[in-house]
């Protein structure tokens, strides 16, 4: 089901698609392909809304977090909003200090993406990144699949440059497994199945390095 979200400063309208699953249910917007909320039973069977979200378009444009959104083209900080591809050094917007986060001043959080097709229970975003933009060389095609399955929300990624660049896609939700409003996650445990992980240092940039998570284990 498809229905409109309102529309942004600029007057562009946003939709959302209503996915349902057995128990489950979310909403995904076309601003920024957000993960708007999603619907589970707690332990007595009621529905609660997991994913922390904005009621209106307006919030998601000025408010801080990113809250749902698809990030990219590039997830996480470029330090000094720079990189070097192929012997050819690129500059970024730099939105974060003297870096660059998130895929910049406009990434793929603050795009409008267009609905690709859709079932009761899936939806299919896409949005089309033109060579240069924030810097990136090439032109980009990017699709997003949100599938509710019986268990859970799958989110399959997929993009093709005719170009050579750099791409590191994700999602920016924020969880607490009690419900939106229902108190703090400070109790919540995450497991991540996960063998090595990324070491950063100042200004939360990454060093380059791939750790193993055996001495995260033996420090904790």
């Amino acid at each position: 089901m498809r229905t409109s979200f309102g529309k942004t400063s600029e007057g562009a309208e946003v939709e959302m698609v209503f996915l349902e699953k057995g128990d489950l249910s979310c909403g995904i917007l076309t601003y920024g392909g957000v993960l708007q909320n999603l619907y589970v039973p707690d332990s007595s069977g009621f529905d609660v809304d997991v994913v922390l979200g904005y009621e209106n378009v307006i919030d998601y444009e000025t408010r801080s977090g990113r809250m749902g959104a698809i990030i990219g083209r590039f997830a996480n900080r470029i330090a000094e909003g720079r990189f070097e591809l192929n012997g050819k050094t690129y500059e970024l917007s730099r939105n974060r200090g003297p870096d660059h986060i998130h895929g910049g001043s406009k990434g793929f959080d603050k795009r409008i993406w267009n609905i690709e097709g859709s079932s009761e229970s899936s939806v299919t975003l896409s949005l089309q990144s033109a060579d240069g933009e924030e810097g990136y060389p090439g032109n980009m095609d990017v699709r997003v699949k949100y599938t509710l399955g019986d268990s859970g929300l799958t989110m399959d990624y997929l993009a093709h440059s005719d170009r050579d660049t750099v791409c590191n896609l994700t999602n920016h939700s924020y969880f607490n497994l009690n419900g939106h409003g229902n108190g703090t996650v400070e109790d919540h445990h995450v497991m991540i199945n996960s063998d090595r992980h990324t070491v950063f240092g100042g200004r939360s940039l990454p060093t380059g390095e791939i750790a193993s998570v055996e001495a995260e284990i033996l420090r904790v």
